[in-house]
């Protein structure tokens, strides 16, 4: 599998031969940076975590460089800093038992030009590669914008797919925007209660960002733990942890349907429950 970058970074944590552990996966997140798919992806980590028949396999896009930088970390150059949180990401795929881990070390200035066909096409070689059942992306609401690039690549590279090597299921997950408001019937709720210990280890490897300020650590688990008491205010909880996520899924089942259409769907359906609510009981 040839990549673009000559720095890109492609580790197998258990030692596998690349081909079979590409092979293998069923689960793959491609993210924006490191660190972002233990945040949205927890669900496929855990779902293969210690199984032999499931396998999660994590692409970072970005190299890291534009990380913020504080406190043990505060003097390091972009240099520095790169190699810094491809070390973290790959403790991380080691804490997950992750099958490959894949930093395929693009700049988040390249990233935002979607005329980059680069990463579109490094992005297609690792899915023709695996030919995932599940994949895990950036949610379409997402607020940062190098996360919106990343999925416009991503959309891209599976739509260049025939539609038989295409994912089953495509979830949009939550990092700089929580999917909190999304209607009940448009949530999908992955259930990520088991194993709070690794959940809690994998953000922990990541100690560049959360020495440097960022308690990424503590508000993961306290925003699954939210989503889980909050969501239904008649009933006792089922889940300790939840993720919500948008189903991505229609948007590779049907080439033709516009991502900004598709999202403004859910955000109309999100507007009119509060004007029926509010019509109902807070028509002052």
């Amino acid at each position: 599998m040839q990549l673009s970058r000559p720095q890109a970074d492609v580790y197998v944590p258990d030692g596998t031969p690349l081909d079979v552990a590409l092979s293998r996966t069923t689960h793959l997140c491609l993210a924006a940076h490191q660190d972002d798919a233990e945040i949205f992806a927890y669900h496929g980590i855990l779902a293969c975590y210690q199984q032999h028949s499931q396998w999660f396999t994590c692409v970072i896009v970005t190299d890291g460089g534009g990380s913020s930088r504080k406190g043990a970390y505060a003097s390091y150059t972009d240099e520095q800093i790169k190699a810094v949180r491809r070390g973290e990401q790959r403790k991380a795929a080691v804490l997950g038992e992750y099958s490959v881990q894949i930093q395929l070390q693009h700049s988040s200035k390249s990233v935002k030009d979607l005329q980059n066909q680069t990463i579109v096409s490094d992005l297609h070689k690792v899915l023709l590669a695996t030919q995932p059942e599940i994949v895990y992306l950036h949610n379409p609401t997402d607020k940062h914008d190098t996360h919106i690039a990343v999925l416009t690549h991503c959309l891209k590279a599976l739509r260049l797919l025939p539609k038989s090597l295409r994912p089953n299921k495509l979830y949009g997950g939550e990092v700089w925007r929580n999917l909190d408001w999304l209607l009940d019937d448009d949530k999908q709720a992955l259930n990520v209660s088991n194993r709070p210990n690794i959940a809690a280890s994998l953000v922990g490897a990541f100690d560049s960002q959360i020495s440097g300020g960022k308690r990424y650590d503590l508000a993961t688990v306290g925003r699954r733990m939210a989503n889980a008491t909050y969501f239904n205010p008649h009933t006792i909880d089922d889940m300790t942890a939840t993720d919500w996520a948008m189903d991505l899924t229609p948007l590779i089942e049907n080439d033709d349907l516009s991502l900004i259409e598709y999202t403004d769907a859910f955000v109309s359906r999100f507007a009119e429950d509060i004007r029926k609510r509010l019509k109902k009981f807070g028509n002052l």
